[in-house]
């Protein structure tokens, strides 16, 4: 099953009554853009999957980070009320960055939908190729499918604390997927405290596209993560809120390189416990 699916390619199964296709645009900077954009405009059939409201669960001060997991029970009945069942097939997009896509891709994956696709270059590349849009609503029959929540790998942040404390214990990689400001604690824009997880590299989400903000090639990427995670370390990736670390998820799929592990707190769950260290620098 391929992981990226072209605009041409999608254009030609918009009639397939088998096919889900899930619009994941959203702003951080302002989170009712989103569903602002679904209604202005966009892909025929597509159904809004919203970051906050969808593709993650409650929000509990001092105890989780900006955007956990939704609770097993509360994905199902989202999957469910989307018409879906593990056989889907599945096509996500967002604006053409592919975070947010690949948050929603992820997801999908943890619920064990293994038939799901990012739509490359999002809905920029749509627009271009000047395929059809519409604001009509997107409806479909809600489905009775039971999904088990599991089939991708994650670690807590207990897991992690476990290896700053007995170094060598575990064979984790830590992989930041921020930008290099915010990594080094020069900058942050949106959590309370700067810094990294000790012990952490980083490689930017940005980096698995190239000028245009397509995905680098298989081969391109399969180097850069190869040298970046070395032959003997598990790789566990994060980020602020656990949504970009999913880009660097898919990136490695992409290069052939399964069972990438996500920490889905990530950084705004690590540092609401004043226990855990925290890093500044390279």
């Amino acid at each position: 099953m391929p992981l990226l699916i072209e605009p041409e390619m999608l254009a030609t199964l918009l009639n397939d009554q088998h096919l889900v296709v899930l619009d994941a645009r959203f702003s951080l900077a302002d989170p009712k853009q989103g569903r602002v954009m679904y209604h202005q405009g966009h892909i025929p059939g597509a159904l809004h999957a919203d970051l906050e409201a969808d593709l993650s669960g409650l929000i509990i001060p001092g105890k989780t980070g900006r955007h956990p997991l939704p609770e097993s029970a509360d994905w199902q009945a989202t999957l469910r009320r989307w018409g879906m069942d593990k056989h889907s097939q599945v096509i996500v997009y967002d604006d053409g960055g592919h975070a947010m896509a690949a948050r929603a891709w992820w997801l999908l994956r943890w619920a064990g939908i293994s038939q799901a696709m990012i739509l490359h270059g999002g809905m920029k590349a749509w627009q271009a190729g000047r395929y059809p849009v519409t604001n009509d609503a997107s409806e479909v029959a809600e489905s009775q499918a039971d999904f088990t929540m599991g089939h991708m790998p994650t670690v807590s942040a207990q897991d992690l604390m476990a290896q700053t404390e007995t170094e060598g214990s575990l064979s984790y990689k830590l992989i930041d997927a921020r930008a290099y400001e915010r990594f080094r604690g020069e900058e942050e824009t949106l959590d309370s405290q700067a810094g990294h997880i000790p012990g952490a590299v980083c490689h930017p989400f940005a980096k698995n596209l190239d000028e245009d903000g397509r995905f680098l090639s298989a081969d391109h990427l399969r180097e850069l993560f190869t040298a970046l995670v070395g032959d003997d370390s598990r790789p566990v990736f994060y980020c602020g809120s656990g949504v970009t670390a999913c880009h660097n998820i898919f990136a490695m799929e992409l290069a052939g390189l399964s069972g990438a592990t996500l920490y889905p707190g990530s950084w705004s769950e690590w540092i609401t416990d004043p226990r855990h260290p925290v890093a500044r620098g390279q």
